[in-house]
């Protein structure tokens, strides 16, 4: 069990009053901690499992701090991921406000040829159809490759994180391109929406 002097995750009081309110009338648990730790990720950020267990099963590397008498166990293996965070409590709940967010995944994409047939059809289709009109939104959809019948596009400018992304890659362009392109069945956005102007989701291909 380590013990450090300054705190990992911060605590606010009114989470704090909550915790120790839920604790008061849990039986058996009125002298447990907060434990917290990172269970996963979702849309771009982390998701959290925050229980109350006995500080007692802390182990020697997970991180056990005092919130002025309120224990607070952060699991060992999320202690960088959870360095600078913040748990709060509001009307909406517990919120945890982390400033660390999930690594980009990295896509495993085909090396494409873009100078077949297919793929240059997909190229005449994006210059001539699908950049124009999403040039007056100030985006752009590139080819970058394409597989069997799968056309990869990445969305850039105003289409990279933008909310309507998906919809526009759905309903315009993907439309467009099987339309007007014997051979492809698929269009997969291949964009990082995480690093967008306003990114809204990661991609989940």
């Amino acid at each position: 069990m380590n013990d450090i002097v300054e705190p990992v995750l911060t605590i606010t009081d009114a989470a704090r009053d909550k915790i120790l309110e839920i604790r008061a009338g849990s039986e058996g648990q009125e002298n447990d901690a907060i434990w917290v730790a990172i269970s996963g990720e979702a849309n771009g950020a982390f998701t959290y499992d925050i229980t109350l267990r006995s500080a007692d099963d802390a182990g020697e590397v997970d991180l056990v701090q005092d919130h002025d008498g309120l224990p607070a166990v952060v699991d060992a293996d999320s202690v960088v991921l959870l360095t600078g965070a913040t748990l709060d409590f509001g009307p909406a709940g517990f919120v945890m406000d982390n400033p660390n967010r999930p690594a980009p995944k990295v896509l495993d994409l085909p090396v494409g040829d873009l100078s077949s047939p297919l793929a240059q059809e997909v190229l005449r289709v994006l210059e001539e159809m699908v950049n124009p009109q999403i040039a007056a939104h100030g985006g752009t959809a590139e080819l970058v490759a394409v597989d069997g019948s799968i056309a990869f596009l990445r969305l850039g400018g105003g289409c990279q994180g933008c909310a309507s992304a998906k919809a526009t890659l759905k309903q315009g362009i993907e439309v467009m391109i099987l339309d007007h392109v014997e051979g492809i069945t698929e269009v997969v956005d291949v964009t990082d929406h995480t690093s967008g102007a306003n990114p809204y989701y990661a991609h989940s291909h």
